[in-house]
């Protein structure tokens, strides 16, 4: 309840700020950006997550570190979609088109295609031993390519140059005053969300890698292996016990 109240909170104030009114075609746009940047700091976070659960998982080989491996690149791609979807709308009503094939644009959909390449490998076994060694694989080989595609191709000069994209306004100190405070409060905030869906994802995962063990392995009370058959008691008359002893 105090996380919502502050997410509403901050949401309202996020509306109070003044129009951004340089560079825009239409000012009050501007303020996307308190969501589309945390979303995509978000998804840069779990790209560095997402591969060293995947090593865990393939130097324990268990299929609780399987569980936290994938939890990290659901997280990471659904906060990826949201940064793809918010730059859209900003590039439809700033630059007149929804897909500008813009650089900083083609490269992150790269990484959801990567992030997208990984969800399907995991669909395509049913053995979960191999599911978990092939997935996790590929996820530690996915970060090199998805970490160059967010970090360095865009800096690239020639790349800087022809993209649409501001790579710099933090850097140059372009974000000050209500901008400033409340992308960081958002971004607080994103993080908080991120973790809380990434440990409700894990809890949601580890009960069910429970239940099987439990459906798996029946014990007893004492902690002992159930017997195969069925026993209860049967009641037998005076006559059916004489005719059982003679027998």
């Amino acid at each position: 309840m105090l996380f919502a109240l502050v997410v509403g909170a901050t949401t309202v104030w996020s509306l109070l700020v003044p129009d951004a009114l340089d560079k825009f075609q239409v000012p009050q746009l501007a303020r996307i950006f308190f969501y589309h940047f945390p979303c995509a700091i978000i998804t840069s976070i779990f790209l560095f997550i997402g591969p060293y659960m995947a090593i865990r998982s393939l130097i324990a080989k268990t299929p609780e570190w399987d569980v936290r491996s994938a939890a990290s690149n659901e997280i990471g791609f659904v906060f990826g979609l949201l940064t793809m979807s918010t730059g859209m709308l900003f590039s439809k009503v700033q630059w007149g088109a929804w897909w500008q094939w813009d650089p900083r644009q083609t490269s992150f959909l790269l990484v959801l295609l990567l992030y997208s390449g990984y969800f399907v490998l995991r669909a395509a076994f049913s053995d979960e031993t191999k599911r978990a060694a092939n997935s996790a694989a590929y996820g530690v080989v996915m970060a090199l390519p998805s970490l160059f595609l967010i970090f360095v191709f865009p800096r690239l000069p020639q790349v800087a140059n022809d993209s649409f994209h501001p790579t710099t306004t933090i850097q140059k100190g372009l974000l000050v005053g209500d901008y400033l405070h409340v992308t960081l409060t958002m971004l607080v905030l994103f993080t908080v969300l991120s973790a809380w869906l990434y440990k409700l994802r894990v809890q949601a995962g580890m009960a069910e890698i429970a239940l099987e063990n439990l459906n798996g392995n029946l014990e007893t009370r004492g902690g002992h292996p159930a017997p195969t058959g069925v026993v209860r008691p049967v009641h037998l008359s005076e006559q059916d016990r004489e005719e059982a002893k003679e027998r």
